[in-house]
């Protein structure tokens, strides 16, 4: 019997089944940031356990308030910094040159198919982009990875979603995921992992993978995950050539974590997206989705374009073209934040920053401030934003704000025209050569 994606790299990590179908695996990688780690340095340090199984294989970033807004979020940045130096972790990125989390780690190779990751943070499924096991875990879970470099799992049941069909002009992949978490519901995928597959999935660039996997979790899935391909081997090939000598051979080694022709799964749906429009959310669930031509002119405050979920390079080109010649609208305002670093400078390069600014944008730095309202974008009382963050709970950005999730392109259409506004489809200039 064939297995799936998931089901193969268990396979390979497996290291102990203490009861029933939980299974202790070995970790690739733990990663880690200012506001979840502290926590478990802390009490690590209280238990005389100040210690970390491979200084090699974590990685930590301080992203969630940078630069410290406050003498609390200094204190969490300075107690992962000390504890990064204490420790030797040289992939350690503070403020200068850190990225969000989920677009900096990929960014830096760090992550490959096959692996196994944990990080305390829900979104870490984005990684499954890579054909990787990568799950959110709690401070309890996170200790252990950080102490022994392994954690428990339920043995990975599988829920394949076959994308179909083809995208219309000014449909991207945040949409793709909206419909699917709409279709699912918020607890539809609840302990199961959710595979990405079919001809819409193999057409998309490593980016767009990444924004599919990273809302998994708001269907309630431990891990969203893509089979490895080519696409996969050359958004890592900087990284890889030396290991692998041609891509051929590194596709060859990858392939064995491609999910079987007769694996079984849980659930097999195949989603036709031929006719998909853009897609919105309404209310406070990220299953609460409609058709943006339904909300067209509602009324907006804020537009904020940036996250883990879409604050890569080419979602900042979509940005740019609709932007191009435009002023935002004097009734709202428009935050945008480059990922990473790299994505801030190629933008720059490219004179998308330019575009921006003269369309009267606020740049800041890379930052998950304003996703999670703590900093950089925060909404008063009564305020909506048009967002292409990842969650629209009941005050994520700010005590009494709404927040509805949208591509980057229709949140783009919407600053311009100062309320919820469906974009015109312009395509992205060849001369940048990468697929979206």
């Amino acid at each position: 019997m064939g297995k799936t994606v998931a089901e193969k790299i268990f396979a390979s990590h497996i290291i102990d089944n203490p009861s029933g179908d939980i299974n202790v695996i070995r970790l690739d990688a733990v990663f880690c940031h200012e506001i979840t780690t502290p926590g478990a340095i802390n009490d690590l340090v209280n238990r005389g356990k100040d210690r970390v199984f491979d200084p090699s294989k974590i990685k930590a970033v301080i992203d969630h308030v940078t630069p410290a807004k406050d003498s609390k979020t200094a204190l969490q940045g300075k107690i992962l910094r000390n504890w990064a130096r204490r420790h030797k972790i040289e992939d350690f990125f503070d403020i200068g040159r850190n990225g969000v989390c989920h677009a900096i780690f990929p960014e830096k190779g760090f992550v490959r198919p096959g692996y196994t990751i944990i990080m305390g943070d829900s979104h870490t499924c984005t990684h499954g982009a890579f054909g990787a096991f990568a799950a959110g875990v709690g401070t309890t879970d996170l200790e252990v990875g950080i102490l022994k470099g392994v954690c428990a799992f339920h043995y990975p049941v599988t829920i394949k979603i076959n994308i179909t069909g083809k995208l219309m002009p000014g449909v991207y992949a945040k949409d793709v995921i909206l419909s699917i978490i709409s279709m699912l519901g918020v607890n539809g995928a609840t302990n199961r992992v959710i595979e990405f597959a079919g001809p819409v999935i193999d057409l998309m660039s490593m980016e767009a993978r990444m924004t599919i996997c990273n809302m998994a979790v708001e269907a309630g899935a431990t891990c969203g995950i893509c089979s490895p391909d080519m696409t996969t081997v050359e958004y890592l090939w900087e990284f890889i050539q030396d290991e692998f000598g041609s891509k051929e051979k590194a596709l060859d080694k990858y392939s064995q974590f491609a999910a079987d022709p007769d694996a079984e799964y849980d659930r097999i749906i195949d989603h036709d997206v031929s006719k998909l429009e853009p897609q919105m959310t309404f209310g406070y669930k990220p299953d609460l989705v409609k058709n943006v031509q339904e909300m067209e002119g509602t009324k907006i405050d804020q537009v904020y374009i940036g996250s883990c979920t879409n604050g890569r390079i080419e979602d900042l080109r979509v940005v740019a073209e609709i932007m191009k010649g435009n002023l935002i609208s004097d009734s709202v305002r428009c935050i945008i934040s480059p990922a990473t670093p790299q994505v801030y400078q190629k933008a720059m390069e490219e004179g998308l920053l330019k575009i921006f600014m003269d369309a009267g944008v606020c740049l800041t730095n890379p930052t998950c401030g304003a996703c999670l309202g703590m900093s950089n974008g925060v909404l008063a009382e009564g305020e909506v934003c048009a967002s292409t963050t990842n969650r629209n709970f009941n005050g994520r950005m700010g005590k009494g704000g709404m927040v509805h999730l949208m591509s980057p392109a229709t949140a783009a259409a919407s600053a311009i025209a100062g309320k919820i506004q469906i974009p015109e489809t312009k395509p992205v200039p060849e001369e940048y050569n990468e697929k979206f």
